[in-house]
């Protein structure tokens, strides 16, 4: 699909080009790393871009979860700090991005003392201190007790985003909230095409804590879950018919054993390779498992009409470009599934007696309307999807 060029599309283009460069040329506001040698205890802080929150309920601050690995390095929390940052940007919320690393196995023998002397570590550096590290939160290796750990520790409940709702929290991996927008993000760009959702069949790869909550709330609108893809399943799974309420349920709430039980009962057992589902026909297929599994390799194999991103860069921005050669609309990951970054802001910020519902209403709201803005950007300056919604975060990023 050829893209016609006026002065509306050069402009943009370079307008892009000057966001990237500025975007480029950022570095870190915060980079340390704490250690204790003697209980083997090696983390990290980074934090981007706070200018974007001096008008904000807490100016100065970035905030991102906590990742806990034996490998995790300095390099991979910037990355993911800097990432952050756009996904605050793009929900167009007055927070910089963040990220902290703990480079051990959480599963070891020794480790709520570990963690407990990282938190420690990590304490000049956060917001409630008077530093611009707005907490802890949760990534990969982070399990529920490490909340309760934390704000022992810290003897505050204001730096641990995610906790339980008994301890003021929104409890957004359990509520699925960051799945709720993905959901929405889809849902919003089947309504623009002019796609019926009580008619829509949908593809999920990865039916872990984000496609269970994307079957939980796209199912909702009326859609069919006609295919999925998942290794615990044993590859991919076909199915011509709505699911029984006993394996719907067992799949949203990770019940893998009955679920697995259930699957040969229901479904068409299609391949043992779990990534065969990104290449099912469907009219909307939720890459919700790992980066990189849609690339300029294997885009042409991709059947569905429409794609929304719910793992952290599924589709490559080669493959994204090609899918936009062939008319298939995609929504980045960026766009569509800041909706635990937003669970997180509303935990830090609001009063409310429900955050839950407040965290789900800005979801919902934020994410539907920057789906809109992104693709009527992308209409007016003969822009792919990906390229219009980078152009919002970044000129949010430069104000």
């Amino acid at each position: 699909m050829s893209t016609k060029v006026s002065p509306d599309n050069l402009s943009f283009h370079a307008g892009l080009k000057a966001l990237r460069n500025y975007f480029d040329s950022m570095q870190p506001e915060l980079e340390v790393t704490v250690r204790d040698p003697s209980l083997g205890v090696e983390g990290y802080v980074v934090v981007w871009n706070t200018g974007i929150s001096a008008a904000g309920p807490l100016p100065g601050c970035g905030k991102g979860g906590t990742r806990i690995t034996p490998q995790v390095s300095l390099d991979e929390i910037k990355m993911l700090a800097r990432t952050m940052a756009l996904k605050y940007a793009a929900a167009d919320l007055p927070l910089g991005g963040a990220k902290s690393g703990l480079k051990l196995d959480p599963s070891a023998a020794g480790f709520e003392r570990q963690y407990r002397r990282f938190v420690r570590l990590c304490a000049p550096f956060l917001h409630e201190n008077g530093g611009p590290f707005g907490g802890f939160g949760f990534d990969i290796g982070a399990r529920p007790e490490h909340a309760l750990w934390a704000c022992d520790e810290l003897g505050s409940t204001r730096s641990f985003t995610g906790k339980p709702l008994h301890m003021g929290g929104t409890d957004y991996d359990r509520e699925g909230i960051a799945g709720l927008g993905v959901a929405v993000a889809g849902t919003t760009m089947l309504e623009i095409t002019g796609a019926d959702l009580t008619r829509v069949t949908f593809a999920l790869q990865g039916v872990g804590a984000m496609g269970a909550a994307v079957l939980r709330y796209f199912s909702a609108g009326g859609a069919r879950l006609g295919a999925l893809g998942d290794p615990r399943y044993g590859g991919t799974w076909a199915f011509d018919r709505q699911l029984s309420d006993e394996l719907y349920q067992a799949l949203v709430s990770q019940d893998t054993a009955n679920a697995a039980s259930l699957l040969p009962q229901q479904g068409i057992r299609l391949s043992d390779d779990a990534g065969d589902v990104l290449f099912h026909p469907t009219e909307i297929l939720f890459p919700c498992a790992v980066q990189n599994v849609i690339t300029e390799r294997n885009v042409d194999f991709v059947r569905a009409a429409h794609v929304c991103e719910g793992a952290n860069g599924p589709v490559t921005e080669s493959a994204r470009t090609r899918l936009h050669q062939r008319g298939v609309p995609l929504v980045p990951d960026f766009i569509a599934n800041p909706g635990g970054a937003i669970a997180a802001f509303v935990e830090l910020t609001s009063g409310s007696d429900d955050k839950v519902a407040e965290a789900k209403r800005m979801t919902r709201d934020k994410i539907a309307a920057n789906v809109r803005a992104m693709f009527e950007l992308a209409a007016r300056c003969g822009a792919e999807p990906q390229e219009a919604g980078l152009y919002m975060a970044l000129s949010r990023i430069k104000g």
